[in-house]
């Protein structure tokens, strides 16, 4: 299907033109992900109408990047399939190299330590206090000193465990969380 897909786009008499809008797109991708990436962790669902508004811009603004003056249902589809394969490919690699998960996804970041906000982390990851309340509430518990940690997790979420919970050993071994 991919070979189908790159004869018949590389076929056309404007091939050349076909490789600069997939060159173009795929630096228009990388920029993107990386400077997403660099806002935070946040799942769909905890998109503020800011983020929104942004990432509707940001199509727009990068459309000409991409494909220029070209508005042929050629120059769509090869900026779109090559969308798509990027995203495609970074999911993969993601999937089979540590380093790429850690550089893209990252990792699980404490942001709450025996009651006290950690205000710096809140503030790399761009968590406000009344975002930590919020899902403190969520989790049944009115005061943060009820709280022996929360975790921002990589999918966005926090997770709480509240300072009356019991402490629980597994048989596996982890990599311990540094608090510092």
């Amino acid at each position: 299907m991919l070979h189908e897909w790159l004869a018949l786009v590389f076929s056309h008499p404007s091939a050349r033109g076909s490789l600069v809008i997939a060159g173009k797109t795929s630096l228009i991708y990388l920029f993107l992900i990386i400077g997403l990436r660099l806002l935070g962790k946040r799942e769909l669902g905890q998109m503020t109408i800011y983020d929104l508004v942004l990432i509707i811009i940001l199509a727009n603004a990068v459309q000409n990047a991409m494909v220029g003056s070209d508005t042929s249902l050629a120059g769509g589809i090869v900026a779109a399939g090559t969308l798509l394969l990027l995203n495609r490919a970074l999911a993969a690699l993601i999937i089979r190299s540590a380093r790429v998960q850690a550089v893209m996804v990252g990792g699980p970041r404490l942001i709450v330590h025996n009651g006290k906000m950690l205000r710096d982390r809140m503030a790399k990851e761009g968590i406000s206090q009344e975002q930590v309340m919020a899902a403190l509430r969520e989790h049944g518990i009115n005061d943060i000193s009820m709280v022996q940690m929360a975790v921002l997790e990589v999918d966005g979420t926090i997770s709480v465990v509240p300072s009356a919970a019991g402490t629980f050993r597994t048989r596996h071994h982890f990599r311990a969380m540094r608090i510092g």
